[in-house]
């Protein structure tokens, strides 16, 4: 993981890929100009050759992969601490050049700084978060704080800091393109953000508070994973009733993997709620959502709450010692909104309207649930349920129908058609051993442009749970794409919490999973597409980036993606035309429930992140701030505090949870832009915006990008609209 990229580009998964289409650079910079700023960086660099097997460039086809086939955590082990020095020892070189600083001499070479880290750090990610075993978690225990460290004492190279200030603040004088500006600017931007400017003793306790965060950003995501390596047993049919046959097929596999008669539900996310739509016996409902809704909040040794409150006193400390009233300030200051404030009043915007719709809600389940509820009504446990039974009184709609339509292997498919008809990619699978892959599950798909039949990189794509990975949906990257030192490929990868089928059985996934799906393939997309010349302009603004993931939800439901791929298992026939107009009529179905679930975990992050005297008690601070934003009794926050991995598995969504909403307003805006063109294939767009809003990275101001690519800034009321709230 390139530390230097993270930090400018504000850290988390996304920000680690930058892929460009061309040798050019941009703002003219011919290829030999970049040569010789290469040769000039380079010849600044010592000379090293590292002896961990970890540290090496990766060899074998497609300008070198991972390997994977040679990874231990003993291995892993020695390279990140040999990587940490060999990266120390280039840091000083560049700090202590004699030769007056020029963008050549120090911002080059820092960019080319620590590559061999990056190696083993890139796989050090993939063991921690998808393999996840015991020896990878001690390594993961050790170094985390050695890595949070050793990128400190980067930030605190005063010498270092020094000549890349020079380089900045001389930029027009020098005659640096607008790029090598932005990158010299936000690179020291960076720096004093991060705490360059602090005397010795700021920076000494900066560096403590630092390396406390990576040891409880760490024991966090330990203590989740451990809590959602816990299951439901159900022995007996009665207890699965009312469950489509594909998730008892699931279930009951999971419990014979556990040596079990009968089912499991596991306790994540992709198992649990399809248990909470479908099965009929209400107390196995309650039992399994509190099982789901307490991870990391059950008072044993996995629970969290005492590490939530060292993260948030830590980070008000930070904030403090950095000049800012609180974490949130800090942390938007690269933001496209800035300010808590602004993201606030987005947040407010939406509430109110989303709980309208949830009362409205609610009052069309009480209706036919009746009796069976009782007194106390419809509790969280209750609302996925009732929520169907509305949806095929009202829709005559029945999620079971739609999920023959969506095979595993043909969404994917779908996904990669997409990708061919707006943007040119082709995916074609490679055979099993042609590369090394870290699990036997993983498959790996090369892309290449499909007008000139270049290579552009790898797909690598890891669908399924297993014990020990984390929760969720991410996408990360192996290598970064950039130009400024010759033509680098993009490694790319998608990661799922799918559950595996019987045998040979299809593999059908929900709607929402497929949508998931898209979004995930999105961030792909996006990093294949980038046409920069230096890696630390790859990562775009938090509030940003999920954007480019969003749009693509859009085009599963697409008549060209149905037609061609979403095809019944059974009949072989695409989803017909009256059943996708149930979806669109049913499409702001259940709106109050996504957005306030969505929308409350939000305005807690935001609430926590922006508290002068950060909380004590969590589950207090939970139960008030929900009180105090009017949460509806029926639902439950999507990420409960105690096992939100957003917010305390690093800084990267911190006070950021808000940015799925923020990039929603430019996605809803940007398919109303297609569907208005009457193609939502147009080739006009869908090359503007390949060409501006993916390709350019943060090369350039995104919300200046999204003017040029729209004509004017996004429309708040198409997000509105989509949801099925007012719009005035």
């Amino acid at each position: 993981m390139h530390r230097r990229q993270l930090l400018i580009a504000g850290g988390g998964l996304f920000a680690l890929s930058a892929c460009a289409s061309s040798g050019m650079a941009i703002d003219g910079a011919s290829p030999a100009g970049l040569a010789e700023e290469a040769r000039i960086g380079r010849a600044v660099l010592p000379a090293q050759t590292p002896r961990a097997e970890l540290l090496q460039p990766w060899t074998g086809p497609y300008q070198g992969v991972p390997p994977w086939d040679r990874v231990t955590a003993a291995g892993l082990r020695e390279a990140l601490l040999e990587g940490i020095e060999l990266q120390r020892a280039e840091i000083a070189a560049i700090a202590d050049n004699p030769e007056p600083p020029t963008f050549a001499n120090t911002l080059v070479p820092y960019q080319m700084a620590g590559e061999p880290l990056d190696r083993a750090s890139a796989v050090f990610g993939v063991m921690t978060q998808n393999i996840g075993s015991d020896d990878y978690q001690a390594v993961d225990t050790e170094l985390s704080p050695l890595l949070s460290a050793a990128g400190d004492e980067i930030i605190f190279n005063e010498r270092l800091f020094a000549r890349i200030r020079t380089v900045a603040d001389g930029a027009a004088a020098a005659g640096l393109t607008p790029e090598q500006t932005r990158l010299a600017e936000r690179t020291r931007d960076a720096f004093v953000r991060n705490g360059a400017a602090l005397d010795a003793a700021g920076k000494a306790e900066l560096g403590r508070i630092n390396t406390a965060l990576s040891s409880a950003f760490t024991s966090f995501s330990q203590k989740v994973v451990a809590d959602e390596n816990t299951f439901t047993h159900i022995p007996d049919e009665a207890g699965v009733a009312g469950l489509p046959a594909s998730n008892k097929a699931a279930a009951a596999a999971a419990a014979r993997s556990r040596d079990l008669a009968g089912y499991a539900i596991v306790n994540t996310r992709s198992s649990v709620d399809p248990f909470l739509s479908f099965a009929d016996d209400r107390e196995l409902r309650e039992q399994v959502w509190r099982k789901f809704v307490n991870r990391g909040d059950n008072g044993d040794a996995n629970d969290t709450n005492a590490l939530i409150a060292e993260i948030v006193r830590l980070r008000a400390e930070r904030a403090r010692l950095l000049g800012f009233a609180n974490h949130a300030e800090w942390r938007m200051q690269d933001t496209m909104a800035k300010t808590p404030a602004a993201a606030m009043d987005l947040m407010n915007r939406v509430w109110a309207p989303a709980k309208a719709r949830v009362a409205e809600e609610v009052a069309d389940m009480r209706a036919i649930a009746g009796a069976e509820v009782g007194e106390s009504g419809i509790e969280p446990w209750d609302y996925l349920y009732y929520a169907e039974k509305v949806r095929k009184q009202k829709y005559d709609l029945d999620q079971n129908e739609l999920k023959p339509y969506f095979e595993l292997n043909n969404v994917k498919r779908g996904a990669f058609h997409m990708a061919e008809r707006l943007y040119g990619y082709r995916f074609t699978p490679l055979p099993k051993g042609t590369v090394p892959v870290f699990h036997p599950d993983v498959e790996v798909f090369e892309v290449t442009d499909k007008a000139t039949g270049r290579h552009v990189g790898l797909f690598y794509s890891d669908d399924f749970a297993r014990a020990g990975k984390r929760s969720g949906a991410w996408m990360t990257t192996y290598r970064s794409y950039s130009t400024y030192d010759g033509v680098r490929n993009v490694l790319a990868s998608n990661n799922n919490n799918f559950i595996k089928a019987e045998g040979a059985d299809p593999i059908l996934i929900s709607l929402d999973d497929a949508e998931t799906l898209f979004h995930e393939f999105g961030h792909a997309l996006h990093y294949l597409s980038y046409r920069i010349t230096y890696p630390a302009l790859g990562g775009t603004p938090r509030d940003y980036v999920e954007y480019p993931s969003q749009v693509h939800e859009h085009w599963v439901l697409s008549r060209p993606i149905l037609d061609g791929f979403m095809k019944h298992v059974e009949t072989g026939q695409p989803m017909p035309q009256s059943l996708v107009d149930k979806v669109e009529a049913a499409q702001t179905f259940n709106q109050g429930y996504a957005t306030v679930s969505y929308l409350s975990s939000a305005l807690v992050d935001m609430d926590l992140h922006t508290r002068a005297a950060p909380p004590t008690d969590i589950d207090a601070f939970e139960r008030e701030s929900l009180a105090r934003i009017g949460m509806p009794k029926e639902i439950v926050m999507r990420h409960r505090l105690p096992q939100f991995n957003h917010l305390f598995t690093s800084d990267a969504y911190s006070a950021g949870y808000y940015s799925y909403l923020w990039s929603e307003v430019m996605d809803a805006d940007t398919w109303a832009y297609f569907e208005e063109s009457g193609d939502v294939f147009n080739p006009d767009i869908a090359a503007r915006y390949k060409a501006i809003i993916l390709a350019e990275g943060n090369t350039t101001d995104r919300a200046e990008a999204y003017r040029r690519f729209r004509g004017r800034d996004p429309d708040v009321a198409a997000l509105l609209k989509v949801r099925g709230f007012p719009t005035s």
